[in-house]
């Protein structure tokens, strides 16, 4: 054995690494404050940062799961990955030689497996890279040139080539000290006849990154006629590379995400090169697999859930197309940012409209056209004949438990509204009421039903925000969550920041809102908890006390972590003064007004004409009322409350 890693190299790495550098390779950080920085953690899902990193400090602490430690401890967690072989990558980063208790440097062939595995791999590539020059890849440099791609473009990517041979790379690894073993699990070889032999052979090599940047799978494409292999193999799942949470071109597109608060998923690696080239750096791709779970939670982390961050899918025109973006909507809800769908007016992928109409073909296409909910629902209602009743009526049938899914109530009301418009359906409501029953249908059956399994109806990550029933107290985890999405909510969620951390700015309007102006369970549930603990005015003579009094009154833990999460949330706004909060108050206030204006225009409809008039009168009344007190609201704005 090598022995233990030197205390005093130990520390001198953990000193040469700087925090904000390492987790900023897995997730969007932004200012916290007092120097500090945030993100969502990438240890649990959650909708709002809780994860929180100190540079000066060198730590970070995830305020939602309580995850927390050094860099060292940080890398080990999300990688995976020892002790000793978190200090031998971060020491190899850093360039530092590290000593051993015994007196003796770590032997290569004694390291942790998964930094062996990441060498072997890293050679790999160097390797193909070289290949790639000779003459027998003459035929992958003419499928790239096809393609638009020179020399530069495919050094920019790392793209190789497969020697045809049998063994090729497996004698080359061996002579950089790798065995036989290291090869075989790392996917690089496979067992032959007598003994291992090249996964790949004859192929264009794509090296697979994860998003640190460590090469750790390939993906191969088919050149000739004779190779009876699929067109595109890639490595099977091994212990550094899982095709459902790896996206490729992440390691380049990652920063460019953050910054612009967008992603664009392409379906292969040429539309990765295409895009990019054209100056879409924000293009990603799965990897041999459909777009899932497990890259949503990638995107989230560097996206953060801002609310105006947009996600945008292009898939090829054809049936496969349209049926990947069906399963792309099947986790809509699970992101908070807006979800688009870009399809090529000829069908042509990113490559291709690259090579036949040039960069600014490609540009234009990823502009965001439709939201992919209303992609997914017209694709389904075109197989129907809308211009008969039996036709719309079947379009709803099939339709409406796609609509189901969407767990939020707000955000279900809306699309639902829209169904109605896209499938001709005057009788808005009826449509509204039918996809609700169809939500509760599945949600009787245990999650099965028209929606589908619940592991599957669209729900976002829920923290503890989000574990609440409809009257605000506490449900499972997997309970109806805020919608991050809705400027409703937003609004609300800045109002109860302001009630909790700026009490005077809002006193004593706030204490005369109701309950149920919050429209959001959970903030339901917080309003509650600030009047039954003596209001927002009472804030204003001691913080300290009130908080403590809010916090003690809310009903459970769930609410209570939100209390407190919301008494530390910095605002949105730049300036926060009376003006901002008076916008905050009467928005939410206008919404409240607007949801009873809708409610009394319904019940004035129901009763019809002449048959109770002095019903009918009272309710006109109430709705001359709520008509003036809304302009009024509009004209005078906080004056008005």
């Amino acid at each position: 054995m090598a022995g233990r890693i030197n205390d005093d190299d130990v520390k001198v790495v953990r000193d040469a690494v700087p925090i904000d550098s390492v987790v900023s390779e897995y997730l969007q950080l932004r200012p916290a404050g007092g120097g500090n920085l945030k993100g969502l953690c990438p240890f649990h899902d959650e909708k709002s940062p809780s994860f929180q990193v100190s540079p000066s400090k060198g730590l970070f602490h995830c305020f939602g799961c309580q995850e927390g430690g050094d860099t060292i401890a940080f890398v080990m967690k999300i990688d995976h990955l020892s002790f000793s072989e978190t200090v031998e990558r971060l020491a190899a980063r850093a360039g530092i030689t590290l000593r051993y208790e015994d007196g003796g440097y770590n032997p290569s062939h004694q390291r942790g497996e998964r930094i062996r595995l990441v060498e072997a791999h890293q050679a790999a590539a160097e390797f193909y890279v070289e290949r790639l020059g000779g003459e027998e890849a003459g035929i992958g440099r003419q499928f790239l040139a096809e393609r638009g791609f020179d020399q530069a473009a495919a050094e920019h990517f790392g793209v190789g080539y497969s020697p045809a041979g049998w063994d090729h790379l497996t004698r080359y690894l061996r002579g950089k000290g790798f065995s036989d073993k290291e090869l075989l699990l790392a996917g690089l070889a496979q067992d032959g006849r007598r003994g291992p032999i090249d996964r790949f052979r004859g192929r264009l090599m794509w090296p697979i990154r994860d998003i640190s940047g460590d090469v750790v799978g390939f993906g191969a494409r088919k050149l000739r006629d004779d190779d009876n292999g699929p067109k595109y193999l890639n490595t099977p799942d091994t212990a550094i590379y899982k095709k459902s949470q790896v996206l490729y071109g992440v390691d380049l597109a990652k920063k460019d995400i953050a910054k612009a608060s967008r992603a664009v998923v392409v379906e292969g690696y040429t539309d990765v090169m295409a895009c990019h080239l054209a100056g879409i750096t924000t293009a990603i791709a799965t990897c041999g697999t459909a777009f899932g779970t497990d890259h949503i939670k990638i995107l989230r982390r560097l996206l953060m859930d801002n609310g105006s961050a947009r996600v945008i899918f292009t898939f090829d025109g054809d049936a496969a197309g349209q049926k990947a973006a069906l399963r792309a909507f099947e986790d809509d809800q699970k992101f908070a940012a807006e979800t688009y769908i870009a399809i090529a007016p000829d069908g042509m992928d990113p490559c291709e409209l690259r090579l036949n109409k040039g960069d600014a073909a490609v540009q234009d296409l990823v502009e965001p056209r439709t939201p992919l909910f209303e992609f997914a629902i017209r694709q389904i209602v075109s197989r129907y004949d809308l211009e008969t009743p039996a036709g719309r009526a079947s379009a709803l049938d099939e339709a409406g438990p796609i609509v189901a899914r969407i767990k939020n109530g707000a955000s279900q009301h809306e699309v639902a509204v829209q169904l109605a418009g896209i499938l001709g359906i005057l009788d808005t409501q009826f449509v509204v009421k039918r996809v609700a029953q169809m939500a509760r249908w599945a949600r009787d059956r245990g999650g099965r039903g028209p929606a589908g399994p619940a592991s599957e109806r669209g729900g976002r990550p829920g923290g503890p925000a989000s574990a609440y029933d409809s009257a605000g107290t506490s449900a499972s985890s997997s309970g109806p969550a805020l919608n991050l999405r809705s400027p409703a909510h937003r609004t609300e969620r800045e109002l109860l920041k302001l009630a909790l951390q700026r009490p005077e700015l809002v006193s004593p309007a706030f204490d005369a809102y109701g309950v149920d102006e919050f429209t959001a369970p959970p903030y339901a549930a917080v309003r509650r908890a600030v009047e039954d603990a003596g209001g927002a005015e009472r804030g204003t003579a001691s913080a300290p006390e009130y908080l403590a009094g809010v916090r003690e009154a809310a009903p459970n833990d769930a609410v209570r972590a939100l209390v407190t999460e919301l008494a530390v949330e910095v605002f949105h706004g730049k300036t926060i003064d009376e003006a901002y909060a008076g916008e905050q108050l009467v928005r939410v206030r206008l919404r409240a007004v607007d949801i009873r204006i809708h409610e009394v225009t319904g019940t004035l409809a129901r009763l019809g004409s002449g048959q109770d008039p002095e019903r009918q009168q009272a309710v006109q009344n109430e709705l001359w009322v709520l008509q003036q007190y809304r302009q009024s609201l509009r004209n005078s704005g906080a004056a008005a409350l």
